[in-house]
């Protein structure tokens, strides 16, 4: 993999959401866009039958469980799903040597599996830096066990940065910090919604809710656009 290049033909990247309406609504295009009788890697730190129930209830015909300590296995895949749950732990199981990626395949994140899909992964954190003085910028709880907003290397399936259960634990405001930490774009998911990107550009949204695009303005200031999922 050459160093700057977006790898990933076609992503999904899913807010999360625990409800069967939401799992549905935002792992079905995922699973569509596989074909017939899809084979579906799932790389998760723990709970595989959440994970994998998940996959079949919205067509995956195999599912293929990865956790730790093993290496990802990607033969006879055609998409390859990263679950949720704590996401530094993700970023430093996964990003450390993306070695085993393969852009032929359709990606899917779902919650930490979307926070470390960027070039540089938005893994937490609930205070930052606001006219020289450290504030909370989302509640503690939603920290993943971090204080200060963390960016760290992720596994460049999009160029932009990512943040989820955006509606849901108000993760916007974290999300602009970051983009003008980074001075890149970025993208808040909601639960039970998912983004859709070709060749690292976005595509559509998918799913119950809605996504903000954010964007650095170049003046110390962001942008910020919704895109809700079609109803038709």
């Amino acid at each position: 993999m050459m160093p700057g290049r977006v790898p990933w033909v076609h992503a999904f990247l899913i807010g999360g959401g625990r409800e069967d309406t939401a799992v549905l609504a935002s792992h079905r295009p995922f699973v569509a866009a596989l074909g017939d009788a899809p084979v579906v890697a799932c790389l998760a730190l723990d709970e595989p039958e959440r994970w994998s129930s998940a996959l079949r209830a919205a067509g995956a015909a195999e599912v293929r469980m990865i956790q730790p300590p093993e290496r990802p296995r990607l033969a006879g895949c055609a998409g390859v799903y990263v679950a949720g749950g704590l996401t530094p732990a993700y970023q430093e199981w996964l990003a450390a040597d993306p070695s085993w990626l393969s852009g032929d395949l359709v990606y899917a994140g779902f919650s930490a599996g979307s926070a470390i899909a960027g070039r540089r992964a938005l893994v937490g954190g609930w205070r930052a830096m606001v006219d020289g003085v450290e504030v909370a910028v989302i509640d503690e709880e939603a920290g993943e066990d971090l204080e200060t907003v963390t960016v760290r290397d992720g596994l460049a399936v999009v160029d932009a940065l990512i943040d989820v259960h955006a509606a849901q634990w108000g993760t916007l405001g974290r999300l602009c910090h970051a983009v003008l930490a980074e001075g890149s774009d970025g993208w808040a998911i909601d639960e039970g919604t998912c983004t859709e990107f070709r060749d690292g550009a976005f595509v559509a949204v998918h799913g119950n809710g809605a996504a903000a695009h954010v964007t650095p303005a170049g003046d110390g200031t962001v942008s910020v656009s919704f895109a809700a999922a079609s109803r038709g």
